[in-house]
């Protein structure tokens, strides 16, 4: 081992630097490094092809309709055009036939037109040559793709109708809150990509599979996102006594809760005392595959699962729909501002009056004091003037309702000044077929106010938009008047940060795994 010059000094030795020997090639006389075969890599490469023998060229089955490829004999699987899984799945074609020769060492794709139905891939191959030498050399394999059906494409260009299961869900509430916000749910995480029709029905919608098991697993997605109860049936439509082989058809009937964020509920004596004598009047903030509770004039809160609530069902006293605009006159603050379930509130008494009415001024406690400042309007549920109907509330005796109770804090003139202008996120819908209203403008106008209203409730709660994907709005053109900035500050609005870009387009059938 040599020293360094300041250890040679101290010890009074010398040791010569030793530097690598080099040959003569054979052939070309070239100086270079020793190996087995005394040839440098030019010489060996003209004399010795390690490549020969191997294939320049395969054959790979894609299937359009569902973008994916045939792993033989009858497989099918979807990968992204030029991902890691693609590539992987390309290599293990070669591999087979490479094994035997050369020793494969890298893989990366060549770029290709994406319409001209070819995909190149380049390798790195290693072999042992003449007397032992190893000899790297770049290879290149070009695969044409051939466009061929898989056989559940095949029987639905054959048959559009044709389907094995059919998942009816339905939610028995007079808006369809649930489903706008289950349909980005939906697309996210690509849990209907494998339907082979989306129908418009009744309080809900229709999934149609061609399979059972893509049904079985599109409610199991729909029962972790949703409280929900479902029931199974099956309908005989062939039998083959030879073989002994019966084709059913499939039906899953899914019920979702009609329990919706932003309700008031007045809880049954039976589900009050399990819940710790909550109550019993509360407001559902949040619906997941639980039901949060709480108690707005107490801020207890209350998780309910889908097996306590359909054990018990109840419905709600009001819904999100019979809001009523308040002003606020007065506010003060009661306790400090704390963190129940992940949400900020604030107790605080509140003096409010009707926006439609202001002979009447109601004095009443709020989770909402944060928020609420004096000027401003709320939404709430006029209790004062409602004539609730529910039997819930007549088993308890001596039960005293507030005025009103304040749910959200209200942008409804501001946002009426800003009426007409683009927002800076888009989202993605299904085809969902819709029969066609006849005529009655009513059903479109309610599903435009419906849609409108979903768009502002993604604005004003971050906690909604957080497993929803936005898309960034490519026509967005910010504002250059200045008199609308005051209008800006005081709306709510999504921020860049939360936008991603959509690559795709609208197609929301790519990237998603198959079977």
């Amino acid at each position: 081992m040599a020293l360094n010059p300041s250890d040679q000094a101290s010890t009074g030795m010398f040791f010569p630097t030793q530097t690598p020997g080099t040959v003569l090639c054979c052939t070309c006389g070239v100086a270079m490094a020793p190996n087995p075969a005394n040839m440098c890599v030019r010489c060996l490469r003209s004399r010795v092809d390690i490549t020969e023998g191997l294939p320049r060229q395969a054959v790979v089955n894609f299937c359009p309709d569902c973008s994916s490829y045939l792993q033989p004999p009858n497989k099918w699987l979807r990968f992204n055009l030029e991902s890691q899984e693609l590539l992987h799945f390309l290599v293990k074609r070669l591999h087979t036939r490479f094994s035997r020769l050369v020793t494969l060492t890298h893989a990366e794709f060549m770029f290709t037109e994406p319409h001209s139905k070819r995909i190149k891939i380049r390798l790195r191959v290693r072999r042992e040559v003449m007397n032992g030498a190893i000899l790297e050399q770049p290879h290149i394999v070009e695969f044409v793709v051939h466009d061929k059906l898989c056989l559940s494409c095949s029987r639905l260009q054959a048959n559009p109708d044709q389907w094995v299961a059919a998942v009816q869900l339905r939610q028995h509430v007079p808006h369809r809150r649930t489903f706008l916000f289950l349909e980005q749910l939906i697309l996210r995480h690509g849990a209907a990509t494998r339907a082979v029709r989306i129908a418009d029905a009744p309080h809900g919608l229709d999934f149609f599979f061609a399979s059972r098991s893509h049904a079985i697993r599109f409610v199991d997605f729909v029962n972790s996102v949703a409280p929900v109860q479902y029931r199974t049936d099956k309908q005989l439509v062939s039998h083959d006594p030879k073989s002994n082989v019966y084709n059913y058809k499939h039906t899953f009937s899914v019920e979702i809760s009609p329990i919706c964020r932003e309700d008031l509920i007045c809880l049954p004596p039976k589900v009050a005392h399990s819940l710790g004598n909550l109550g019993p009047l509360v407001i559902c903030t949040k619906v997941s595959n639980s039901i949060v509770l709480m108690d707005p004039f107490t801020l207890r809160v209350a998780y309910l699962n889908a097996t306590q609530y359909w054990s018990d069902p109840f419905r709600p006293l009001l819904s999100s729909r019979q809001l009523v605009e308040y002003s606020i006159l007065d506010i003060e603050p009661e306790s400090d501002i704390v963190t129940v379930g992940g949400s900020r509130y604030q107790l605080a008494y509140v003096q409010v009056a009707r926006m439609s009415d202001f002979s009447n001024v109601f004095t009443v406690k709020t989770h909402l004091g944060h928020l609420l400042n004096v000027g401003d309007n709320a939404l709430g549920y006029d209790l004062f003037g409602a004539n609730p109907n529910d039997m819930e509330m007549d088993k308890y005796k001596g039960l005293v309702l507030p005025d009103c109770v304040l749910m959200k804090k209200s942008y409804e003139e501001a946002r009426a000044r800003r009426s007409g202008k683009q927002r800076n996120f888009k989202l993605k819908r299904l085809d969902i077929e819709v029969e066609p209203t006849g005529g009655r403008k009513g059903e479109e106008d309610k599903r435009n106010d419906e849609y409108r209203k979903f768009i502002e409730e993604l604005e004003e709660n971050p906690e909604l938009r957080f497993n929803i994907s936005l898309y960034k709005n490519d026509n967005y053109e910010p504002s250059e008047m200045g008199s609308s900035m005051a209008d800006a500050e005081e709306i709510p609005s999504v921020p860049v940060e939360e936008l991603v870009a959509d690559l795709e387009g609208l197609d929301i059938g790519d990237g998603q795994d198959q079977e």
